[in-house]
């Protein structure tokens, strides 16, 4: 059974305070509804409504939930396939686009940071650190594309007597630095955006799971203990869609993903791991990844699973990862491990589309989604007020469904994970 309140979780600790909002009961009417209170369906209902509509938002747990409210806060400004894959998949000229647009969505979160004051701890700086010998090169000709044709004067690239100085450790063979993405407190952050949201006349609602709508205009959504009549819905679930809509359940397969936060470290302690503050993640296909945070902790993120459990002990099950980056941490205690359900597409871009006119979703992050996720809303608001262009980008870009459906899409990605880790470790 799902705890319907917020993992016991270093960011849950130290959010910021919060009001809880009330539970859908009765009839309402609204111009949009959305479903969902993580990146997506947050900003959302923010951007909608400093256009002027009436949203309300249905949330089945609490705002930032989901992973949201779990992640390694990792803030990156790149799409999620590099520019090379991009421009076989969509060609070279979206591509670019696909960069700007990314780009662009960075802009905003520091943006909107900045205008509604929203204290999340915002660090510049992520690496990309390379786990093999044998990828050095081939991150050298990378880091030359993007400098030649892409304009990414911010992304240097790092050697290996660097990358050691900078993150403490011997494990890797160099980097890509990138001064213009940051990392940050992603609960914060999205208390802040609801906070807005509802200060721009959006009204939130927790603990108000939608059991089921139809595909009439105006759609009727109906909760435990109220319904709400909307001209338009907005679909921003991720991996916490279920049986909401099955329509799009065979594009996203939901995993979990495991994350610690030491105890506090102090202050030299922990500038010693990373001399900068950068974010750090490697190259493997399972990714290690770890920062900093403000109160000088170290909140690593290691190891997945494909169950509809957690593994029963979290803190041990990823500070076997941690020690193999630091092993000079074995004396520190952990205070905090918790996991979250994160949603894959097949190639692993995000899914944006439409059902029906009237319905609107984003979905499929891949683990790729703090910054792309507090944009979505954003595109999702221009496209219902007929500016799609950026919208449609994203819903334009091929999406495969997993072979098989929702039935069989499980072995097969378990077969295919399993197969990439042992290759990571070769």
């Amino acid at each position: 059974m799902q705890n319907h309140y917020h993992a016991d979780s270093y960011y849950m600790a130290t959010a910021n305070p919060h009001p809880n909002h009330p539970k859908l009961k009765g009839e309402h009417n609204c111009d949009v509804c959305v479903i969902g209170a993580g990146f997506t369906g947050v900003s959302a209902a923010l951007n909608l409504a400093e256009k002027g509509f009436n949203v309300i938002l249905l949330e089945s747990y609490k705002v930032g939930w989901g992973a949201t409210g779990r992640n390694g806060g990792q803030a990156g400004g790149d799409p999620r396939l590099g520019v090379d894959e991009l421009e076989a998949l969509v060609g070279k000229e979206n591509a670019h686009r696909h960069w700007d647009l990314n780009y662009a969505a960075l802009d905003d979160m520091k943006a909107r940071i900045k205008q509604h004051n929203i204290h999340c701890g915002w660090q510049d700086g992520i690496i990309n650190a390379i786990h093999k010998p044998s990828y050095v090169a081939e991150y050298k000709s990378y880091h030359d594309l993007l400098q030649r044709e892409y304009g990414a004067e911010y992304i240097e690239f790092i050697e290996k007597d660097e990358m050691d100085d900078i993150s403490s450790t011997s494990q890797y063979h160099g980097g890509l630095y990138n001064k213009r993405s940051g990392h940050l407190h992603p609960l914060n952050f999205v208390l802040g955006i609801a906070k807005a949201a509802c200060e721009a006349g959006a009204k939130i609602f927790e603990h108000s799971e939608v059991l089921s709508y139809d595909r009439n205009t105006p759609t009727i959504l109906k909760t435990e203990q109220g319904q709400v009549k909307a001209k338009y819905v907005v679909l921003a679930c991720n991996g916490y869609l279920g049986k909401t809509e099955s329509r799009l359940a065979s594009s996203i397969m939901p995993i979990n993903n495991f994350v610690l936060t030491t105890e506090p470290l102090g202050k030299e302690r922990a500038e010693a791991l990373i001399k900068n503050n950068a974010a750090i993640f490697d190259s493997r296909f399972v990714v290690n990844y770890w920062r900093l945070t403000e109160d000088h902790r170290l909140l690593f993120g290691g190891g997945e699973n494909y169950r509809n459990r957690f593994p029963n002990d979290l803190s041990n099950f990823v500070r076997k990862y941690m020690l193999e980056v630091y092993p000079q941490l074995d004396d520190v205690k952990i205070d905090y491990a918790w996991g979250g359900t994160l949603a894959v597409t097949m190639n692993r871009m995000p899914d944006f589309g439409r059902l029906e006119p009237n319905i609107f979703y984003a979905q499929g992050y891949s683990g790729h989604g703090v910054v792309l996720a507090a944009f979505a809303g954003k595109l999702i608001a221009e496209a219902l007020t007929g500016t799609a262009e950026r919208f449609d980008l994203l819903a334009n870009t091929p999406i495969k469904k997993f072979p098989g459906g929702t039935l069989l899409r499980w072995p097969g990605l378990v077969a295919g994970m399993l197969y990439y880790s042992i290759k990571d470790r070769l």
